[in-house]
């Protein structure tokens, strides 16, 4: 069995992109990110509770274990173990030369011990604190003692969850409706062009209002409620790729082949259209991150207290005094939205069909 290889064609436009610096560095740190911040992997490097923890000879990894008491490590509460008390316990304990039975204790904590729920005020000062490295704060606090930099972090994999998800059901639904509209044609196509112009016309914003103000919108109704008003525009582009191809050659040679319609749409008309439809992969994830952080900002996104960039950026314009907020989260927004359409650019210059194409 030969295995798989790429189309000659393909394998220069990969090659190109490649080439193109700005657009590749860009999707290597996009990578990066999703990696780091993806769902079990994140709690690695943002977490309030410890990567490991030694105590009295035994080895607890409290990451994604069952939860500990604070009476397991030598606390007199029954609550979850505060693992940054636990540490300083710890460096308390050795700094006396207090020696344990099972032997010495420590506690490993991510690189930054916060989840973003959690208030951590400082005594007497209540309100959002400043950067400090001491403190382990390194953006600040918001207004209400929550840690910006796991907020953006986990506000982060929101949206790039939302995005993705969002990408992945506008493709299905326009490249297939768009594909069966062009090919087909007739009173299908009629139809369906009459259906999407009458669903187009609804308009959007007001459907997410009445739906945040009957029910309290999570992740996944909003990512329902973007799909269904967001694949028209990419139906129209595969109706007419699909009505030019089907007009070429080798789809009248499948015909006689013996070659079924759903076959020379799967097998013929997508593969030769599937380059250009490419290039709008990194435009539509920009497009859902932008969209939902500016429901958040509205009020109508994810609910409190969900981490979101549009939340974050609603409570620094009110705290303009403490400029760390706004500047954190619109920084954060600028640098992914930047790469994005890098990304995109270089993907439409990569996989720009006028390059390739032997039609003159």
């Amino acid at each position: 069995m030969k295995g798989f290889k790429l189309n000659p064609i393909t394998v220069k436009k990969l090659k190109r992109f490649r080439g193109i610096r700005r657009g590749y560095y860009s999707f290597l740190i996009f990578l990066f990110l999703l990696i780091i911040t993806f769902w079990g992997i994140g709690e690695y490097f943002v977490n309030s509770r410890a990567l490991a923890v030694s105590y009295e000879g035994k080895l607890y990894f409290p990451t994604h274990s069952a939860f500990h008491p604070g009476t397991d490590f030598g606390f007199d509460y029954s609550y979850e173990t505060n693992y940054r008390d636990l540490k300083e316990k710890f460096a308390e304990d050795s700094e006396s030369q207090v020696e344990n039975s099972g032997g010495s204790n420590w506690v490993l904590m991510p690189m930054v011990p916060f989840n973003p729920f959690e208030n951590d005020f400082i005594e007497g000062k209540y309100g959002p604190q400043p950067p400090t490295w001491e403190g382990k704060h390194f953006l600040g606090t918001d207004n209400v003692g929550r840690d910006i930099l796991a907020r953006l972090f986990y506000g982060f994999r929101y949206a790039m969850t939302f995005a993705l998800l969002y990408m992945v059901a506008v493709f299905l639904i326009g490249v297939t409706l768009g594909c069966a509209m062009g090919y087909f044609g007739g009173t299908f196509d009629l139809l369906a062009q009459r259906v999407i112009e009458i669903w187009q016309n609804i308009p959007f914003l007001y459907i997410v209002i009445i739906v945040a103000a009957i029910i309290r919108p999570n992740l996944f109704i909003l990512l329902l409620i973007f799909v269904v008003f967001g694949w028209t525009s990419l139906t129209y582009y595969m109706r007419t790729e699909s009505y030019r191809e089907k007009s070429r050659d080798y789809v009248a040679a499948a015909r006689v082949l013996g070659a079924g319609n759903w076959r020379i749409i799967v097998r013929h008309i997508l593969p030769n259209t599937i380059s250009t439809l490419v290039t709008f992969l990194p435009f539509v994830v920009a497009s859902a991150i932008t969209s939902l952080t500016a429901l958040d900002f509205l009020n109508f996104g994810l609910p409190a207290p969900t981490p979101s960039w549009g939340e974050l950026l609603k409570r620094g314009v009110q705290n303009l005094n403490d400029p760390w907020i706004v500047t954190s989260a619109f920084s954060g927004l600028v640098f992914v939205l930047t790469i994005v359409t890098f990304i995109g650019e270089a993907i439409r210059e990569a996989f720009d069909p006028k390059k390739y194409t032997v039609y003159r």
